[in-house]
């Protein structure tokens, strides 16, 4: 009997996905109990049963490993699709949600943490942050100034990591969650906004707002309601004596 006439090689079973997630459960363990600046690749490796080589392959980086590892910028993707014009409410609101019950293994925290031991960890960190938000906000955000508005964005959220959640000192620290949501919306809805946009524009993207309430007005007193509209066309007519 030949070689040949025994029972066939057994076929590798290729399991992407399978390897995936047993790298991912390993980087969530090794993260939460060594921190991000102290666990390594290669020990993520060793407890998913794969290679150095495979994790390299299926993330690019321990940065962007642990971003898809650890709850927060992975939960991007589905947070922003919708009206861009509540995209700030649903940032804040997330953001706050999260933070208020987040440990040392999110990335926000972990960024700042790293950034006082490690400057080299922290820059990487960060860079693969800006990098994964800016994919995703960039499906509901346009212009030329897209990516400035974002990076101040991201850097407001890190500011309001350290005063409330590292140092836990000071107002902001000791704000109500849902005042801070509030907040923390208006001024995301300020740092959203483009700044060159064109002045015109930005007089009727306002006045569509106002003009709800001037439509409803006018209706009215056409109908011979309360006046309000005669009154509102007098107000801004050519004939206004206050003009």
């Amino acid at each position: 009997m030949t070689s040949s006439d025994g029972p066939p090689a057994r076929k590798r079973v290729r399991a992407p996905q399978a390897h995936r997630e047993a790298i991912l459960g390993a980087a969530r363990a090794a993260f939460a109990e060594r921190g991000y600046a102290r666990a390594t690749i290669r020990e993520i490796a060793g407890r998913a049963g794969v290679t150095h080589g495979l994790v390299m392959r299926h993330f690019g980086s321990k940065e962007r490993l642990f971003l898809a590892a650890v709850p927060g910028t992975r939960d991007l993707p589905e947070l922003v699709p919708g009206p861009p014009g509540t995209l700030p409410d649903r940032i804040a609101r997330a953001f706050v949600e999260r933070m208020e019950h987040a440990d040392s293994g999110d990335p926000f925290l972990a960024l700042i943490r790293s950034a006082a031991s490690d400057e080299g960890a922290a820059t990487a960190l960060y860079t693969a942050m800006r990098q994964s938000s800016t994919e995703a906000y960039r499906t509901v955000l346009t212009g030329p100034d897209a990516d400035e508005r974002i990076d101040l964005l991201g850097a407001h959220l890190i500011g309001i990591a350290f005063s409330r959640y590292v140092l836990r000192s000071g107002p902001v620290a000791e704000m109500d969650p849902e005042r801070l949501t509030r907040y923390l919306a208006r001024t995301l809805r300020c740092a959203l906004e483009p700044l060159d946009e064109p002045e015109a524009e930005t007089e009727t993207r306002r006045g569509a707002g106002r003009g709800t309430k001037a439509g409803t007005g006018r209706e009215a007193g056409a109908g011979g309601g309360t006046g309000r509209g005669a009154e509102s066309e007098d107000e801004h007519g050519e004939g206004n004596s206050l003009s």
